[in-house]
């Protein structure tokens, strides 16, 4: 039995510049970091010469092109698994995909890990990410971008160049440990109760970038100047400057689609303003899944949020990426 886990990820500066569309012109940063929330995957070789795939759903087949869902299939694929059906894979998570949290790029990347164990394939950390970039936005066609499945494969802080062929550069971010414990202790993480599919919410920004319309490679060229000044600020020690930068971040955001936010979250965030936050943002591509702030008064911004009924989901930063945690 082969049991792997890949963590889920936060975003702190750049985010949205990592899809195709829009690196492949101007080039992209942005700075991810992976938390202690995780996908796991557990893979075993059953009595049955069948493949059992246990999800949300549960499929038996007998082939690899009988299989329902897209990435079980395609990663099959992918390892060569299709000459032998005799296999049990079951996924579970710490937390539901759509909130924001690079779910899908995670369990992608798990996946992988769980069948290059199992068929005792050593894979470098790019190569894993790559071949779930791969399969996402190659094979299966989402539009979405490469932060998720690169820091599920690397963890830790990280900072990430996005080249315009294809190639990412990835590296930590230079942060002392005293900055990186206030980081810890003063970013808070609460459900809004709304999910989203990442990839309806980035496809107008996909289409316009493919288009070149000019407001959205504006907003996208400003959203990476902001990662860089988070990049810049971290590494000073500069957290309220970090803060400050992250509402200029979510204001600029919710200027890229309709779709962005609501009613009810624009007045979740002026109330966390009030009540001790510097600034914040929806994490992921928007819509929904978890609000995001930097805070110096943690106890008032928890207490303003749980009169709400906003749910904190509490993390500290992982330093490993997807790893074999059980191997028998």
């Amino acid at each position: 039995m082969i049991i792997t886990r890949s963590p889920l990820r936060i975003t702190l500066g750049g985010g949205g510049t990592d899809l195709p569309s829009y690196y492949s012109e101007y080039e992209g940063f942005l700075i991810s970091a992976a938390i202690d929330k995780y996908v796991y995957i557990t893979v075993h070789r059953p009595f049955s010469k069948t493949i059992n795939l246990k999800y949300s759903e549960m499929e038996k087949v007998k082939s690899v092109d009988e299989i329902r869902h897209p990435i079980f299939r395609e990663v099959l694929k992918m390892v060569n698994m299709d000459h032998d059906p005799r296999i049990e894979i079951v996924s579970f998570a710490d937390v539901p995909s759509g909130t924001g949290l690079g779910s899908s790029g995670s369990f992608t990347t798990a996946l992988l890990k769980a069948l290059h164990g199992y068929k005792r394939n050593l894979v470098h950390p790019r190569e894993l990410a790559e071949q779930a970039c791969d399969i996402e936005i190659n094979r299966l066609g989402e539009q979405i971008g490469k932060q998720d499945q690169y820091i599920s494969a690397y963890g830790g802080v990280t900072c990430f160049e996005f080249k315009k062929n294809g190639w990412v550069n990835a590296y930590p971010l230079e942060i002392t440990k005293e900055t990186l414990y206030d980081l810890e202790d003063n970013l808070l993480l609460f459900f809004t109760g709304y999910s989203r599919s990442a990839s309806s919410i980035l496809a107008e920004q996909n289409h316009k970038s493919k288009d070149n319309d000019k407001e959205m490679i504006e907003n996208l060229h400003f959203v990476k100047d902001l990662g860089l000044q988070s990049k810049k600020a971290l590494e000073a020690g500069d957290l309220r400057k970090f803060g400050e930068l992250l509402d200029v971040h979510w204001e600029n955001k919710k200027n890229r689609s309709g779709a962005m936010s609501n009613g009810r979250i624009d007045d979740w965030y002026s109330l966390a303003l009030k009540n001790g936050a510097i600034g914040g943002k929806l994490v992921g591509a928007g819509g929904g899944g978890f609000l995001m702030f930097y805070s110096e008064d943690t106890a008032k911004l928890r207490h303003a949020m749980m009169k709400e009924g906003l749910e904190e989901m509490r993390f500290r930063f992982c330093f490993e990426g997807a790893k074999v945690v059980t191997e028998s």
